[in-house]
C-alpha cells in the first residue's frame, strides 16, 4: 500500500505595494480632518467639557488624599463628599474674602477711570487719543449710563455659570466616589498582563505627578500671595487681601498671571502716588521677588522630574486659552503635565535618547 504525501501548498501573500506620495497625502489629510473636527467638537461642547475636565483634574489631584482616607477605613462615597466639600468650601471662602474689595473697586470704578484719564493727559503724545476716548463709549458718563446694560449682561451669564458649577460639583463627587471602579475597568480593558501593569503604573504616575506638583505649587503660590499683599500694604495700594488672593489665584496661570498682577500693581501705584517712580516701585519689587522665587524656589521644590519646557508650556497656555478662555489657561498646566507623564510612560526612554557617538 503506497501512501502518497501531498506536498504542502505554499500560501502566497500578496505583495505589498510601496506607498506613493498620494497615499501619504490621503493619510495626512484624514488626520488633519480628524484634528479639525476634534477642535470644533471641543469648542462647541465647551459648556459641558470645561466643568467635566476640571472635575477630573481636581479628582486626580485629590486622588492621593482619597487613597489615604480609604486606608483609614473611610468609605469611598463619604471620602468623595468630604474632599469635595473641603475643596468647594475653600473656594467659597476665597470668594467671600475678595467680595468686599471687589464691590469697593466697582463702586470706585468711574472715579479711578477719571484719574487714569487725567494722568494720561499729562503725556503729550497720548493727549489726542485720550480726548477721543473720554468722549467715547468708555467715558465715565457713558459707563454710568450703560451700567444697567452691563449689569443685565452679567446677570444673563449668571445662570449658565451656576449650571456649570453644579456640573463640576456633581462630577467631582461622582468621580471621587467611583475613581477606583473606573480605574479597575480601564485596566481590565487591556488583554495582556504586561499592558495591565503598564496601565497601573501610568495611573499611579499621573496621580503622583499632579499631587506633588499642585501640593508644591499651593505652598509656593500662597507665598506669592503673601508677598503681594505685603507689598500692596507697604506701598499704599489699598486692599492688601484682594492683592494677596488675586496673586495667589493668578499664579496658577504661568507667565500671564504674574504679568497681569505686575501690570495691575503698576497702574494702581501710579494712581495712588503723585510720583511716577514711587508709583512704579511696588510693581518693580514684586516682579523682582517673583523672578527670584520662580527661578530658585520652584525648580528646587519641583525637582527635575516635573520640569516643563517653557516654550511648550507657553504654547499650551495660548492654545487652551484660545479654545476655552480663562478656564483653559488654568487647565493648561495640569493637562500638559498629564500629557508629559503619559508620553514618558508610553514611549521608552531608549527611543527618546538616540545613540550618539562618544
Amino acid at each position: 500500500m503506497n501512501l502518497q504525501v501531498e506536498p504542502k501548498q505554499s500560501r502566497h501573500r500578496p505583495p505589498r505595494h510601496a506607498k506613493t506620495g498620494l497615499d501619504y497625502t490621503v493619510s495626512w489629510s484624514v488626520i488633519g480632518l480628524f484634528v479639525i473636527f476634534a477642535l470644533i467638537a471641543l469648542h462647541l461642547a465647551s459648556f459641558v467639557l470645561i466643568p467635566l475636565t476640571m472635575a477630573i483634574v481636581v479628582g486626580l489631584i485629590l486622588g492621593l488624599a482619597a487613597d489615604r482616607m480609604g486606608r483609614l477605613g473611610v468609605p469611598p462615597t463619604l471620602t468623595a463628599i468630604i474632599l469635595s466639600s473641603v475643596f468647594i468650601g475653600i473656594l467659597g471662602l476665597l470668594a467671600i474674602t475678595i467680595a468686599g474689595p471687589i464691590n469697593m473697586l466697582i463702586e470706585n470704578g468711574p472715579k479711578m477711570l477719571e484719574q487714569v484719564i487725567d494722568y494720561l493727559h499729562g503725556v503729550s503724545w497720548l493727549r489726542r487719543p485720550i480726548d477721543a476716548l473720554s468722549r467715547g463709549p468708555v467715558s465715565p458718563e457713558a459707563m454710568l449710563e450703560n451700567s444697567g446694560t452691563i449689569l443685565s449682561t452679567l446677570a444673563t451669564g449668571v445662570t449658565p455659570a451656576l449650571l456649570q458649577i453644579f456640573i463640576f460639583m456633581a462630577s467631582l463627587v461622582l468621580f471621587l466616589s467611583s475613581r477606583l471602579a473606573l480605574r479597575r475597568g480601564l485596566i481590565r480593558a487591556f488583554s495582556s498582563r504586561g499592558r495591565r501593569l503598564k496601565a497601573i503604573r501610568l495611573f499611579n504616575e499621573v496621580e503622583a505627578a499632579l499631587g506633588h506638583y499642585f501640593a508644591t505649587a499651593l505652598v509656593v503660590y500662597a507665598l506669592f500671595g503673601v508677598v503681594a499683599g505685603m507689598i500692596a500694604w507697604v506701598g499704599g495700594l489699598g486692599s492688601p487681601v484682594l492683592w494677596a488672593v488675586a496673586a495667589f489665584l493668578l499664579s496658577f496661570i504661568p507667565f500671564l498671571g504674574i504679568a497681569s498682577v505686575t501690570l495691575a500693581m503698576a497702574i494702581a501705584g501710579v494712581l495712588a502716588h503723585d510720583s511716577l517712580l514711587i508709583g512704579l516701585l511696588p510693581s518693580v519689587v514684586f516682579f523682582i521677588v517673583d523672578g527670584l522665587l520662580e527661578n530658585l524656589l520652584i525648580p528646587a521644590a519641583m525637582g527635575r522630574r516635573l520640569e516643563m519646557n517653557a516654550f511648550m508650556l507657553f504654547v499650551a497656555i495660548v492654545f487652551w486659552t484660545w479654545l476655552w478662555g480663562p478656564v483653559g489657561a488654568m487647565l493648561a498646566v495640569p493637562l500638559t503635565l498629564i500629557g508629559m507623564t503619559l508620553f514618558g510612560g508610553i514611549v521608552p526612554q531608549s527611543k527618546m535618547q538616540p545613540n550618539l557617538p562618544e
